[in-house]
């Protein structure tokens, strides 16, 4: 179904990852605080602001002969960066991190163009917040969900930078948000973009309308909810079937499954990675839906605490294969570029695959291909006079635990998948 391309070895331990919309740039956030992007190998010829590497060897990733090259890196927060993400237009990335800040900068040079602190936790507190995730609701909204279940709403202004001063302040969880799952705009909307999203954190899930604040919280599901993605239509209830569905993945290895309306309860749950009980089975960490362009149905792939990540067919309830990204890191983060690859993080790597009949169509037109791609050594550093130069990590800066998490040999360093290469 899915084969692995390359292996991309990091720095340091990945938190987040952001792919650009429309080109092949893969950014990173370590624990280190740094922050790289890379170009991958593309085997589109057909996007001009790439004109210049369409006829070097850094254009085809399936022959083996494309190279990963680092095209800028830096040290964007203290301590570790939590989360990044693409403004709708993609002329603009952000990033936050454990020192408190949200940063906006160039996704082609990584020059920080405005940045922001978060408040203060509350009205009788001088300490901030660490934000976890971070998700851009529509060009002028962006979301921003903390370490103690807050979630801010700030504005973007027109040349992209946020607004200091957040719009509005829920508390929808009471521990950490681990999802933000925008829910598709009804047919009334006369914007286009989402006004209301789940949140997901700690054993409850929530829905936040963006003017009405919190319209309803779940039950207690008795298990950490995790990691959710959202499915428009094909597996709404009979009579139904245009109705949105929410995947959401858990601590206790089930992927749950919620009718958008529904929201007190699960209505179903599938088995991917379960144990005898409810605290043996992996965490599931990570989630993205199958594009529709693959016209493989309607499948999540779901990152798992062991390392390996499940296809999930939603519509028939059962695993269909089992992929492997490691053998000791649990798998972080999990998206599908603009080509359709799965670009699947966790550990200190980052792995990119392509579907079976992809790689069956390069293997005929280059036969004497060399195996793999190569990581180019060459990066430079961004020259950001406003990033951190404190090299140390601080260790009580960390992301949050997982209760569940069945993660082993913590920043244990995996060598390369091509030998001779760093």
């Amino acid at each position: 179904m899915f084969e692995n391309l390359c292996t991309l070895p990091l720095a340091s331990e990945l938190f987040t990852q952001a792919l650009h919309p429309t080109r092949p740039l893969l950014t990173v956030g370590l624990s280190n605080g740094h922050v790289e992007t890379f170009r991958l190998p593309s085997n589109d010829a057909t996007s001009s602001s790439d004109a210049a590497d369409e006829n070097d060897e850094n254009s085809n990733i399936t022959g083996g002969k494309g190279l990963i090259k680092s095209v800028w890196r830096t040290r964007r927060h203290k301590g570790s960066c939590r989360c990044l993400a693409y403004s709708h237009d993609a002329q603009a990335l952000y990033s936050a991190g454990t020192d408190s800040l949200v940063k906006h900068f160039s996704p082609e040079t990584g020059v920080v163009i405005s940045k922001i602190g978060l408040p203060p936790r509350n009205s009788a507190s001088s300490r901030t917040d660490c934000p976890v995730i971070m998700h851009p609701l529509s060009p002028q909204t962006v979301l921003l969900g903390t370490d103690f279940g807050s979630l801010y709403i700030f504005d973007l202004r027109q040349n992209g930078s946020i607004d200091p001063r957040p719009v509005r302040k829920h508390l929808p969880h009471t521990d950490y948000i681990t999802s933000l799952t925008p829910l598709p705009p009804t047919s009334e909307s006369t914007s286009g973009f989402p006004k209301q999203w789940v949140s997901t954190g700690g054993t409850t899930l929530a829905v936040t309308d963006l003017r009405h604040g919190i319209i309803v919280t779940s039950e207690d599901q008795e298990d950490e909810l995790l990691c959710g993605t959202i499915i428009p239509s094909g597996l709404g209830p009979k009579k139904m079937r245009s109705n949105a569905v929410l995947a959401v993945g858990t601590g206790g290895g089930v992927l749950t499954l919620w009718d958008r309306g529904s929201w007190d309860d699960q209505q179903e749950r599938i088995n991917v990675a379960p144990g005898q009980n409810k605290r043996d089975g992996d965490s599931l960490d990570a989630i993205v839906r199958l594009p529709d362009e693959l016209g493989w149905g309607k499948k999540v792939v779901v990152g798992v605490g062991d390392g390996s990540m499940s296809v999930v067919d939603l519509r028939v309830r059962e695993v269909q294969a089992v992929l492997k990204h490691d053998d000791v890191e649990g798998v972080a983060a999990l998206d599908f570029d603009y080509q359709n690859r799965l670009i699947s993080g966790g550990g200190r790597t980052v792995k990119v695959w392509a579907t079976a009949p992809d790689l069956a169509r390069e293997s005929e037109a280059d036969e004497e291909a060399d195996d793999g791609a190569k990581r180019h050594a060459g990066g430079e550093d961004s020259e950001d006079d406003d990033d951190s130069d404190d090299d140390s990590d601080d260790a009580s800066h960390r992301r949050p635990s997982r209760k569940r998490r069945k993660k082993g040999g913590k920043g244990a360093y995996r060598s390369p998948a091509f030998p001779g290469l760093d």
